[in-house]
């Protein structure tokens, strides 16, 4: 069944697959009472923001969920898919954008597109596994480096270089703008510096940077001051746009080229216009609403230093997503994942062994502008007694233990 299959009767809905009901917020029902949730991508609360309801139900009930049929490049485009390219490409500074129905087999097929068996891809070893996956595509030279290690990142890209001089190819680098379990940033700004002595192609995936990072919210890359030397740029509307679908900006001549050779986006029905429309809202909030942004990061910069001021180990993030690290096996992550959404009705992801080392339980809290000061209050004070309970050794015996019985 897999690494995480094999766990899937430790009870099924309640650690996998678990359902939170309710209207989104920060305040959702989980097994039929009321828990604080610190486990939605909604960086900036538009999943529920009134305006953004309103343009939705205008949207569906103007196009239905069908309009367009067909993909677009045959009978599936329209002039308002056109202007939200324009849009987007606009906002993050680039040429020209392209749609694409879903973050994961977006990029998946985007990767496929920019590469031949010529090519060589090197990319960061904590890539999220849409990149990975993509990479598996690719029937040239793959070179991983060690996660945000520029000096290794150099070493591979000499090695590359050397392939690329002997197969007649090109270097495609990729990396990510925030990294959606660490919330470390890339080192974009060092990667970029590295133009100036290798010859390759830069794409960053920056699902959770964008609308959360920088002065306008373009993204990591404008945090750095290094879009420009980002040749792909791409970002799913999955995170701080609260919605479906994604996108790739850059060069117009490169975005060409893509239109005519993205797998997914020419073989599959195009984005719904009830999306294209409520996409373009969220993006107008983006631009005109600073103030959600700015709620945003109040809310984390108090939850990250209540934590640090705790004691407690939340790694190197720089940006929202906040990992907690504790130590402990999967009787103490299950416990531990009980106690507090039972007794402190407090949820958020609890995250184990293959996806971190073993013996590390990490809890991957998403702040959102919709989150109170209270409610990070409420949470430190929880996982100060859940911490207490795990180092004491509460959850290998008693009520927690009978979980696994």
């Amino acid at each position: 069944m897999g690494p995480l299959g094999k766990h899937a009767d430790i009870e099924e809905g309640f650690f996998m697959f678990p359902k939170l009901e309710g209207d989104i917020a920060p305040r959702m029902k989980f097994r039929g009472k009321e828990v604080l949730t610190w486990s939605l991508n909604n960086y900036l609360g538009l999943a529920n923001h009134s305006e953004v309801r309103k343009k939705d139900t205008e949207a569906a009930e103007r196009w239905g969920l069908a309009y367009p049929m067909g993909a677009r490049m045959m009978s599936g485009n329209s002039n308002l898919h056109d202007i939200l390219e324009q849009e987007i490409a606009s906002f993050v500074h680039k040429e020209d954008a392209m749609l694409l129905n879903y973050g994961y087999q977006g990029i998946l097929s985007l990767i496929d597109a920019t590469v031949d068996r010529k090519d060589i891809i090197v990319y960061d070893a904590e890539s999220h596994a849409c990149i990975v996956d993509g990479v598996r595509l690719h029937l040239g030279k793959r070179i991983v480096y060690p996660h945000n290690d520029v000096n290794k990142l150099e070493e591979q890209l000499a090695r590359a270089t050397r392939l690329a001089g002997e197969s007649g190819g090109g270097i495609l680098v990729i990396t990510e703008g925030v990294f959606g379990m660490s919330g470390n940033t890339g080192a974009l700004k060092k990667i970029v510096a590295l133009k100036e002595k290798y010859d390759f192609r830069l794409l960053v995936d920056d699902a959770h940077g964008f609308g959360t990072m920088g002065p306008t919210g373009a993204g990591a890359g404008e945090a750095q001051g290094v879009q420009d030397g980002i040749d792909l740029y791409f970002s799913t509307f999955a995170k701080s746009m609260a919605s479906i679908g994604a996108f790739v900006a850059g060069d117009k001549r490169v975005l060409s080229y893509l239109r005519y050779n993205t797998r997914s986006q020419i073989f599959a029905k195009s984005l719904p216009m009830v999306f294209v429309e409520g996409v373009r809202k969220r993006l107008e909030m983006l631009r005109t609403m600073p103030e959600l942004r700015e709620k945003l990061w109040t809310i984390v910069n108090a939850l990250q230093q209540g934590f640090r001021d705790k004691g407690f180990n939340i790694g190197t993030t720089t940006s929202p997503v906040t990992p907690v690290i504790l130590s402990g096996g999967l009787a103490d992550a299950a416990g531990l994942a009980y106690d507090l959404r039972e007794n402190f009705n407090i949820f958020c992801s609890v995250v184990i062994y293959p996806v971190v080392p073993k013996d590390v339980i990490m809890l991957r809290i998403i702040p959102t502008a919709s989150h109170t000061l209270e409610d990070v209050k409420q949470t430190i004070t929880a996982f100060e007694a859940i911490k207490q309970n795990l180092e004491s050794g509460v959850y290998k015996k008693g009520e927690f233990a009978a979980i696994f019985r």
